[in-house]
C-alpha cells in the first residue's frame, strides 16, 4: 500500500469530541496556543456565515504497532473551536510564567535587555489542559463548571454563538496515512518532508518547533539536539536564556570534515537567498537521515559517534561545564560562544577532555580573548555576522587546544 491522504469534513461538534477523548493529539514539537481572544471571535464569525476556513492536516502515527494521530496543522484553529465551545479564554499572565517556555539565546543578544522575538510565541497553554479534566470529570458539563472555577487561570470568552450550532457547521481535514507496510526511518523521512511541505506554505512554526518537527519522532534525538550538558548554564543562572546547541553541533561538524573555518555555513547568509537557520535545519535533516543523506557538508554522524554512542561525552561535557562555570555569567553570545565552541569541540567532536588543573589559566586567557572582541566595535555592534562567528570559533578552537588532557599512558 503507497502512502495516501484523505480528505473530508467533520461537524465542530465532532472535533471537540476527538480532542477530548485524545482520538486526535498535539506532537511534542507544537507550540502552545497563540492566539489572541479576537482571532477567536473572528473565526467563530467566520464559521457562522461559512466563510472559506482552511482545513485541519492531521498524520497518522505508528509506533510499536500502535497508531496515534497527530495534528500537524491547524492547532489555533481546533483550539480556538474548544475554548468557544466552553466559554473560556486562558489567562496568558497565569500560563506564561511556565517555566517550560524556551527562550534561546540569539547571535543578536550582546546584553540582558535584548528581548527574543519569539517569545511571546511560546506560550505555555496548551488545550491539553482541558483535556486533562476529561480524565476526572465525565461530563462536558462538568468540565465547563470546573473551568469556571478556576478564576485566575481563565477569563470568560464573549463570543456571540446566536443561530451557531456546533452540530451543524463543519471544518474540513486532510488525513494523511504513510504506506502501512514502510519502516520507523522510512515514516520519519516522510513526515519529515510534509513538515517542510507545511512549514514552507503556512510558516506555522518558529524556528526551534521546526527543527524539533524534523526529529520529535527518532527516539533519543531530543536529548542529542537539546541535552542536558547545556541546561546547567541556565539552571544555575550562568546564562539567562538557554544555549542553541544545534549551532554548535553544526558549525563544528562541519569544521571536523574539512577544517577550513572560512568556509563554514558558505553560502547561508541572508544576502544569498539562505539563513543560518537554513543551515541549521539541514544539519538536523542529515543527522536524522543518517546514511540516506544527500548532504556533503558535514562530517557523517556515524562517523563521529560510531554506534551511536555519544551519552558519556556529553555527560564529560556536563562535568567540565558544572567545574568551570560555576561562577560566571555570560550576559552576552559573544561570551558563550567563545567558552563553548572549543570545549564543544574538544569533547564532543574529538573525545577528549580539559585539564581541570589548568582552570585558572584557561579562564584568564578565554575572559582575556572576550574582551578584545568587545573592544572591537564591530565586532561588538554585529556579533551575528557570519566573518565575526566563524573569527570567535577560530579562537576559541585555539585556546582550547592548549589546555587539553593529557591521555594515560
Amino acid at each position: 500500500m503507497e502512502n495516501r491522504v484523505y480528505y473530508g469534513e467533520y461537524s465542530l461538534s465532532h472535533w471537540i469530541k476527538l480532542i477530548l477523548k485524545e482520538n486526535i493529539k498535539l506532537p511534542k514539537y507544537q507550540r502552545g496556543f497563540v492566539w489572541e481572544e479576537n482571532k477567536v471571535k473572528e473565526l467563530i464569525e467566520a464559521l457562522k456565515k461559512k466563510q472559506f476556513v482552511p482545513p485541519v492536516t492531521i498524520g497518522a502515527f505508528r509506533k510499536d504497532n500502535e497508531k496515534e494521530n497527530y495534528i500537524l496543522d491547524g492547532q489555533q484553529r481546533l483550539t480556538s473551536i474548544l475554548l468557544a465551545y466552553f466559554d473560556i479564554f486562558p489567562n496568558k499572565k497565569y500560563f506564561n510564567e511556565d517555566d517550560n517556555i524556551m527562550d534561546f539565546m540569539d547571535d543578536n543578544d550582546d546584553n540582558d535587555s535584548i528581548e527574543d522575538e519569539n517569545q511571546n510565541e511560546m506560550k505555555a497553554w496548551k488545550f491539553n489542559h482541558i483535556v486533562e479534566l476529561r480524565k476526572t470529570f465525565k461530563t462536558d458539563a462538568e468540565i465547563r463548571n470546573k473551568l469556571k472555577e478556576l478564576k485566575n487561570q481563565y477569563e470568560v470568552l464573549d463570543v456571540d454563538k446566536s443561530n451557531f450550532s456546533f452540530d451543524n457547521i463543519f471544518l474540513g481535514f486532510s488525513y494523511i496515512v504513510p504506506a502501512s507496510n514502510i519502516s520507523m526511518d522510512g515514516q520519519q523521512k516522510y513526515y519529515s518532508s510534509v513538515f517542510r511541505s507545511i512549514n514552507q506554505q503556512g510558516k506555522s512554526l518558529n524556528s526551534i518547533e521546526r527543527r524539533r518537527s524534523l526529529y520529535f519522532l527518532k527516539e533519543g534525538y531530543d536529548s542529542f539536539f537539546e541535552p542536558e550538558a547545556t541546561k546547567e548554564l541556565k539552571s544555575k543562572q550562568i546564562t539567562k536564556k538557554d544555549i542553541d546547541f544545534v549551532k554548535y553541533l553544526s558549525l563544528l561538524s562541519q569544521y571536523a570534515k574539512d577544517f577550513k573555518i572560512n568556509k563554514l555555513a558558505y553560502g547561508y547568509s541572508d544576502s544569498r537567498g539562505k539563513s543560518l537557520e537554513n543551515y541549521y535545519e539541514a544539519y538536523i535533516y542529515s543527522v536524522v537521515q543518517g546514511e540516506e543523506s544527500q548532504s556533503t557538508l558535514f562530517k557523517s554522524f556515524s562517523s563521529i559517534f560510531p554506534n551511536r554512542e555519544y551519552q558519556n561525552r556529553f555527560d564529560e561535557l556536563k562535568k567540565i561545564i558544572i567545574e568551570f562555570f560555576d561562577t560566571k555569567k555570560m550576559i552576552s553570545i559573544i561570551d558563550i560562544d567563545v567558552y563553548l565552541f572549543g570545549l564543544v569541540y574538544k569533547i564532543i567532536f574529538e573525545n577528549k577532555s580539559i585539564d581541570i588543573s589548568r582552570k585558572a589559566e584557561l579562564l584568564n586567557e578565554l575572559d582575556g580573548q572576550i574582551k578584545i572582541f568587545k573592544r572591537n566595535k564591530k565586532h561588538a555592534k554585529k556579533p551575528s555576522d557570519l566573518k565575526h562567528l566563524r573569527i570567535r570559533i577560530n579562537k576559541s578552537l585555539a585556546i582550547y587546544n592548549k589546555y587539553e588532557a593529557q591521555q594515560p599512558q
